[in-house]
């Protein structure tokens, strides 16, 4: 491959915690030393980033293909700056053998114009009754082990299965919900969804289930990673947790980040999500957990769903939105009311989910994969979610006033994606 520079541009480096202006010398598909000598890219002083790894997508192969695909997720993944897919098993039907992870990981490569990596379930079917051929998944390429939001509520289940993924020393997903408090809720508990008498749930029900969690680690010492903190009552758990030296880790989407439970208003069901959005002061105790470090991965949650699923009563809608090409735009909110810096959000985005699943790059190092963003922090638009690549199209985001675009995409090298 021809090498090439990227000339004029401000490099986010989460590394470094640094912005400065440079150049970028890619060669081979890696980030290499500087070479004048290289035809240019002219970046025209805008913002170049490693792109992001997004943890927690759902692709809905196999059986939910007309909700999104690995070519719409790769399409979709590209113009929102995301080079990296981490996948969710909670497929039709589930990731829970050898052969289903081996369908998809050929789809994806076939079909996804980005990096995929797949996560697998943690018990089969995510029944809860019966762990998963952990080790047969581990060396067909599983990441990670997960039953995503069908907690395991059967303890010595889950104690079976996390002393076995401590043993093959593979990362285990948690979703931290006590699953008797949280089920059939689809608002947090308070004089809002009182008000609109939408039934709600306790933020004490993912203490209680990121509590049991880290006990459970605590016990067997595996690797965990919870996938959304989302109330101000888990982070005393969450920093009590790392400060005894547990292999802890924990993310945040960024519907949480962005949005509240005002943002529901009259029952809008694009805003209903898993778990449900949260009060203003959760929502900023979040931001402020994301700064200190405390929580350390954003990640879009990307969970496509059908106009049908969606346009019903609030309470019988289905949840999740799609977030790829959103996600980069809505965290630059956070940049813009100078709550985070772009080497923060860069940190949350990019480096830490590389090193938390063992994936090479996400910081601008010579010798690192050239997958990298390059974006314009401040061109504002107003979103027509009709204009987004995923098939399905149930974004919060619709028709609300962003800032930040994406210029190009760039995958071991190679442009997948230019404005």
């Amino acid at each position: 491959m021809t090498a090439f520079r990227i000339t004029n541009v401000q490099l986010i480096d989460p590394r470094k915690q640094t912005v400065t202006a440079g150049n970028i010398t890619i060669k081979d598909g890696l980030i290499a030393t500087d070479d004048p000598k290289a035809s240019t890219l002219d970046g025209q002083g805008k913002c170049l980033a490693p792109g992001i790894v997004d943890v927690g997508v759902k692709v809905c192969e196999p059986g939910e293909r007309h909700k999104e695909s690995f070519r719409s997720a790769g399409l979709a993944a590209a113009a929102g700056g995301v080079t990296t897919l981490i996948t969710r098993p909670d497929t039709q039907p589930a990731t829970d053998s050898p052969e289903t992870l081996e369908f998809l990981r050929k789809r994806a490569l076939s079909a996804c114009i980005v990096k995929t990596h797949q996560m697998a379930t943690l018990t089969k079917g995510r029944q809860g009754q019966e762990m998963t051929e952990l080790s047969f998944l581990q060396d067909a390429g599983a990441v990670a082990f997960t039953d995503c939001d069908a907690v395991v509520s059967d303890t010595k289940v889950l104690a079976r299965a996390l002393t076995y993924a401590s043993q093959l020393d593979v990362l285990v997903i948690g979703h931290p919900q006590d699953p008797g408090l949280s089920s059939g809720a689809s608002a947090t508990s308070g004089k809002f969804a009182s008000l609109r008498a939408i039934p709600a749930v306790s933020p004490m029900a993912e203490r209680l289930g990121l509590e049991r969690d880290i006990a459970m680690v605590e016990m067997t010492n595996v690797k965990y990673h919870a996938d959304q903190i989302s109330t101000a009552l888990s982070l005393p758990s969450l920093a009590e947790a790392k400060r005894k030296g547990l292999d802890v880790t924990a993310g945040v989407s960024i519907h949480h980040l962005t949005l509240n439970e005002f943002d529901v208003a009259n029952y809008r069901s694009f805003f209903k999500v898993k778990p449900p959005l949260r009060s203003e002061t959760d929502r900023q105790a979040m931001v402020a957990a994301l700064e200190s470090g405390l929580i350390d991965i954003i990640s879009s949650m990307h969970t496509p769903q059908d106009e049908e699923s969606k346009r019903l009563p609030y309470e019988q809608a289905a949840s999740g939105a799609v977030a790829l090409e959103t996600l980069l735009p809505a965290a630059l909110r956070l940049y813009h009311a100078n709550q985070l810096s772009l080497p923060q959000l860069f940190r949350a985005l990019s480096l830490n989910p590389s090193k938390r699943f063992g994936l090479p790059g996400g910081s601008l190092n010579t010798g690192d994969p050239a997958d990298l963003v390059l974006f314009d922090p401040d061109t504002p638009y107003i979103l027509d979610r009709f204009g987004l690549n995923s098939k399905s199209k149930n974004t919060p985001f619709d028709g609300q006033r962003l800032q930040g675009v994406v210029l190009a995409t760039f995958v071991a090298g190679r442009k997948v994606y230019g404005r």
